[in-house]
């Protein structure tokens, strides 16, 4: 591909800002997604009658689709170009966006959230990509910065602008609202965007794609099944978590032949990346599995609205904004061994609030944890990610940036299908009401599931007159669920500790400019999300 002139000039000129907005205008769209998504479960739960494991699939597949475009986003960038391959990103992304907005049913919705993730996807790697080449790497912290924002702004705007369109629309508005957005993005892209210059490129592992999607997805597919059987012995369980283990176990033993695998499993031969993803990997499964719980425990434990949820939840993004940009400053001047550790604290206090959940804990003890979360939360992600890439030369930080990106994903796939598993099978435990039914399944319908239900829709308990102690001890049996999944993150988190101890605490040389990175024109750090 054509080489730009670098500019030696730390400015931002007008053309570098226009490409920027482009590339911004898509990260929002990719990052307010999954953040919107998170508020709306319990909606889905209500609306297509399914458990909380089922619709958490809604996260587990567009998370699994990130894991898996991730890696062939820099091949095809160079294959077909980066101009033509974003706006294709952009484009399946807001079809995807449409296609969710007529799902009839959990599954319709499950299907379509797997396209629009293998949009969204590509859409960050290849904006990162697009804007380091525009602007040259004099520039790339100016660039980051830019990047950064949406990455900031969407924790704290997402849950809250889902929660306001479900409550003024409907649950449909999450994803009809990326639809003019996409628009807007496509044109502005066409427009903006210097013409490709594709060329021949080194080849792409599709064998180890073809072993670790499906392995990955049939395995947690096995786990999510099982608060529906009650048992591993059934052949839905444990048949596709054999499989899906199966090619797992077989992409890990494939990966050390091909010269240039999905995942670059060799680079765990280097002591910080290792430490710093197998202590990024424990985390994220924590805190990301347990973060979907968040909303749906004020929604429907305490019966808020969606909007309120998701402006009680805005206290954690609100401390995590505060504590990453002096998190990145610090990470170039302390080992990141002495900070982290310390932030892992701030999350361990919040998740202890989490564990002692009842049906009227105060608010402001809460969000002041959530706060705290937060807070920790933006002083852990980009410090151990700097550890993991900064020892790295500079051939091999592409391959180690989306190493330690696809496992973020694995990571908050893993997290969403454990802990939705874990609090379904919580709640399936509460006590039946005799004689009534679901009237949607005909199942017997518990005490924990006609308390939740009531605390959006008040008038089914007029349709099943019960006494008002019977939903009570649902509501209590409800919390108690929550609380027992949250112990659940809260000892991950604790585990946690365990690799972060190993973290370097010492000053290190860093060997991203050792070599000639210059012959390889896709080595650019992709930004985890």
């Amino acid at each position: 591909m054509t080489q730009q002139p670098v500019a030696t000039s730390t400015k931002l000129d007008a053309a570098v800002l226009k490409v920027a907005g482009v590339v911004v205008l898509g990260a929002i769209m990719s990052i307010l997604d999954v953040t919107v998504v998170s508020v709306a479960l319990p909606t889905f739960q209500s609306e297509f009658d399914a458990t909380y494991a089922r619709v958490a699939w809604t996260m587990t597949g567009y998370t699994l689709a990130l894991a898996t475009v991730i890696p062939l986003s820099g091949w095809a960038a160079d294959r077909f170009g980066t101009k033509r391959l974003y706006m294709v990103a952009l484009a399946l992304f807001t079809i995807g966006s449409g296609l969710c907005a007529t799902a009839d049913s959990i599954g319709e919705l499950i299907a379509w959230r797997v396209i629009q993730g293998l949009g969204g996807g590509m859409l960050m790697p290849l904006g990162m990509t697009i804007m380091t080449r525009a602007a040259g790497p004099h520039r790339i912290g100016r660039l980051m910065a830019v990047l950064g924002i949406p990455m900031l702004l969407g924790p704290i705007t997402g849950p809250i602008l889902g929660g306001w369109l479900i409550d003024v629309a409907s649950w449909h508005w999450i994803f009809l609202i990326n639809l003019p957005i996409g628009l807007v993005a496509l044109v502005y892209a066409q427009l903006a965007l210097p013409k490709d210059n594709a060329e021949p490129s080194e080849s792409f592992d599709f064998l180890g794609m073809l072993m670790l999607s499906p392995g990955l997805a049939l395995f947690l597919y096995g786990i999510s099944t099982l608060p529906e059987t009650g048992t591993v012995a059934d052949t839905k369980v444990w048949l596709p978590m054999l499989v899906g283990g199966a090619l797992v176990v077989a992409f890990v033993l494939y990966s050390f032949r091909p010269r240039h695998p999905l995942l670059d499993l060799r680079l765990f031969r280097n002591r910080n990346l290792t430490i710093a993803t197998v202590t990024m990997f424990v985390f994220i499964i924590a805190f990301m599995g347990a973060g979907l719980l968040f909303p749906s425990y004020f929604l429907q434990v305490r019966g808020e609205s969606t909007l309120t949820a998701g402006l009680l939840i805005a206290p954690q993004g609100i401390g995590a904004m505060l504590t990453m940009p002096i998190a990145g400053m610090l990470a170039d001047r302390v080992p990141v061994g002495r900070t982290v550790p310390f932030a892992l604290v701030l999350i361990a206090a919040g998740f202890f609030t989490f564990t002692q959940l009842g049906t009227d804990t105060s608010y402001w003890l809460l969000c002041g944890s959530l706060f705290v979360m937060g807070l920790g939360m933006g002083g852990t992600m980009m410090p151990i990610m700097t550890s993991a890439l900064k020892t790295l030369s500079a051939a091999e930080v592409a391959r180690g940036s989306t190493l330690v990106n696809i496992l973020q994903q694995i990571g908050g796939s893993v997290g969403a299908a454990v802990m939705s598993v874990i609090l379904t099978s919580e709640l399936n435990g509460s006590r039946p009401i005799p004689g009534v039914t679901d009237p949607a399944t005909g199942a017997p319908l518990t005490e924990a599931q006609l308390a939740i239900a009531s605390q959006q829709q008040p008038e089914l308990t007029q349709q099943f007159p019960v006494p008002p102690s019977l939903i009570e001890r649902g509501l209590d049996f409800a919390a108690n669920s929550f609380s027992t999944t949250f112990w659940v993150a809260f000892g991950l988190v604790l585990l946690t500790f365990i690799p972060a101890a190993f973290l370097p605490r010492r000053r290190e040389p860093s060997h991203l400019l050792d070599g000639d990175a210059g012959d390889d024109k896709r080595q650019v750090p992709v930004p985890i999300h």
